[in-house]
């Protein structure tokens, strides 16, 4: 039964494949969610080509200061150059060439490079000493990427950029990293089941209705609350450009074409970085004025609400990913 909500902004009439007023459904969505078709859905996402590129982080974070990341089993370290002519976002091994210090407890000098705190060997991140080997980046204006190449699929070519979504050109950013005890395929698989989002998030959804299905995207008509009794309705498309990516894009209502991007990379064997970064736009000239703006006093906003959404997510992950070991633990011989 659909609640009763006052409605602020546009509806979501226009640009979408979708009918004004979609039927109620005939099913509910215990069976409208089919386990199978997720799964096929979840299959054609990781087959897709990555090019080897996993989301560190939001560039703001690695700004502040050298960070030490784990991708893949590997120890990493990550800062920011900002030599002019240079800058941008700089990752290698945690360890110094020297004596193998963690070089995330150092500093970063006038040139952009990274000094180890243990004997003050500075590295610029940009050429191999000894046995430091920097890995190839890319910054896309919100998130830093680093290439991992043994994460390329058998046969797949390592690309010079990551398989980046269409973005707004103007939007009010906030970003939020979360770990998780699970697979990027379970992240994946949980934004590919829209269904559960006002059951399982009634804080945040309600009124939650699929408009339109395809192979390679899903489409989901739902409320998103502002407060108690108040929100927004919007029809927003799931689909997923490389295997650890899912881009979730507002096609209708209000702030269409606003976009929230989640990134999952591995960190080690059943642990996994969630990396969520929404872009938030408008077609109205008075909001895009002042988005950039508003961003230190909103970006908090948005980001405790991100965050509150991911913390009951990612423990559904850790259930499913708990599930996937015990029953591959029965099956062996």
């Amino acid at each position: 039964m659909r609640e009763r909500l006052f409605l602020l902004g546009r509806k979501p009439t226009t640009a979408t494949s979708a009918p004004a007023e979609p039927p109620e459904p005939s099913i509910p969505d215990w069976q409208a969610c089919d386990p199978r078709e997720i799964s096929q859905a979840l299959g054609r996402a990781l087959a897709r080509p990555s090019g080897g590129w996993v989301v560190l982080d939001a560039t703001r974070a690695i700004q502040k200061g050298p960070r030490k990341y784990v991708v893949n089993g590997r120890e990493l370290v990550a800062w920011w150059c900002k030599k002019p002519g240079h800058e941008g976002t700089r990752v290698g091994p945690d360890h110094c060439p020297h004596m193998g210090a963690e070089l995330s407890k150092g500093s970063v000098d006038r040139e952009g490079r990274i000094v180890c705190p243990w004997h003050g060997w500075a590295l610029s991140g940009e050429t191999p000493k000894g046995t430091f080997r920097p890995l190839v980046t890319f910054d896309d204006g919100v998130l830093s990427w680093v290439r991992v190449p043994e994460l390329v699929s058998h046969g797949e070519a390592l690309t010079d950029r990551p398989y980046l979504p269409e973005r707004p050109r103007r939007f009010l950013d906030a970003t939020i990293r979360v770990e998780a005890r699970c697979e990027p395929r379970d992240v994946i698989a949980n934004r590919l089941d829209p269904w559960h989002g006002a059951h399982f998030h009634p804080h945040s959804f309600a009124n939650l209705r699929i408009v339109d299905r395809g192979l390679d995207h899903i489409t989901a008509r739902v409320v998103y609350r502002i407060a108690s009794g108040v929100g927004m309705e919007v029809d927003a498309r799931f689909d997923s450009p490389e295997p650890r990516t899912i881009v979730m894009t507002i096609v209708a209502g209000e702030g269409i074409g606003s976009i929230v991007e989640t990134h999952a990379t591995p960190i080690s064997d059943g642990r996994t970085a969630i990396i969520e970064a929404t872009l938030a736009t408008s077609e109205r000239g008075s909001v895009i004025s002042w988005l950039p703006a508003a961003g230190r006093l909103l970006r908090p906003l948005v980001e405790a609400r991100a965050k509150k959404l991911w913390l009951d997510d990612a423990e559904y992950c850790e259930r499913t990913y708990s599930l996937r070991r015990e029953k591959a633990g029965r099956q062996d011989p």
